[in-house]
């Protein structure tokens, strides 16, 4: 937490930024409206700025002193607005550059979680479609697979392939997105998310889709068909396990405020990081929000707590 209290933090400017230029565009849309709604009911003095390239001046002609960022995806999520907002002596919500940069990144962060000893499906990266192609015959573990673009989120461009026809489509789609090629080893389980907020996990919850697994369509067009449980049905000691993974992670890349973690839970009990959101989604309806709801914190009280979380991290 910043030295800032709800009462310094009612006399500044707080824009939140949202919008931006990431494939992510319209999910963060979302979250800075809901955002912005939650803080301006709470009586804060906020400038909701659509993140363009003009940001820089914007942020200046507006005055603003602190920043909620309810960016997602690149330019927003991996490092680049956050490293602009130090530049600026502006604090911001969330993760600093560096670890917004390793979250961001798929390959890098594995590399960073596996020197820390946090389970992780096995993987190849490959710079080039080219290289991803030429090694649908060598991969060192059999289909499936899941092919995805390292440096996308939303589960953008992310494919679960059972036949090697399969692979090289994916591996096709995935190269005209950004970042390098990763190829993980397919594990079976439950897909379960856990959420840490100011470095102490808070729950998990488990994502039962009515499709394949829990990809864009899944989350931001089901029409209400996934299921969330919270707390999720699991057995004590497995549930307690991915609150620990989930807190490792998020201790490992030293986030800040908040992040969520997608976690497989195999049926013999195994716990497998995929992933770190060092940017979750933020309207009423997107899991960090469920899981602090199901603790007690409600939506507009979780974003006052990341408000006040503000600082600049450099």
């Amino acid at each position: 937490m910043s030295g800032f209290s709800k009462d310094e933090l009612k006399r500044k400017r707080v824009g939140v930024l949202f919008g931006g230029l990431s494939s992510e565009r319209e999910v963060s849309l979302r979250t800075g409206a809901a955002v912005s709604k939650a803080l301006r009911g709470l009586g804060y003095d906020v400038v909701d700025i659509d993140v363009g390239k003009d940001l820089p001046a914007r942020l200046a002609a507006e005055k603003v002193e602190v920043a909620f960022i309810a960016l997602h995806g690149r330019y927003g999520e991996d490092g680049c607005v956050q490293g602009l907002l130090e530049c600026m002596f502006i604090p911001y919500t969330g993760s600093g550059v560096m670890a917004s940069s390793l979250g961001m990144d798929k390959v890098f962060a594995k590399q960073v979680f596996i020197a820390h000893g946090i389970p992780t499906p096995p993987y190849r990266a490959f710079r080039t479609g080219d290289e991803a192609r030429a090694a649908a015959d060598s991969l060192p573990f059999g289909f499936p697979v899941v092919v995805k673009p390292s440096r996308e989120g939303s589960s953008v461009g992310v494919f679960i392939c059972k036949t090697r026809d399969e692979y090289l489509t994916a591996v096709e789609a995935a190269s005209k997105l950004a970042g390098s090629i990763l190829v993980e080893q397919y594990i079976k389980g439950r897909e379960v998310q856990g959420g840490v907020l100011d470095n102490e996990a808070l729950g998990v919850i488990e994502v039962v889709a009515a499709r394949e697994f829990y990809d864009y369509q899944a989350k931001y067009q089901s029409g209400g068909t996934t299921q969330y449980l919270f707390p999720a049905p699991l057995p004590p000691d497995q549930y307690e396990r991915v609150n620990q993974v989930c807190l490792a992670a998020h201790r490992a890349l030293e986030c800040s405020g908040c992040s969520r973690s997608d976690v497989i839970l195999t049926p013999s009990g195994e716990v497998f990081l995929l992933e770190i959101n060092t940017l979750p989604g933020m309207t009423e309806s997107s899991l960090l929000p469920k899981i602090a709801a199901g603790r007690g914190i409600d939506f507009p009280g979780l974003c006052e707590r990341l408000l006040q979380g503000a600082t600049l991290k450099a």
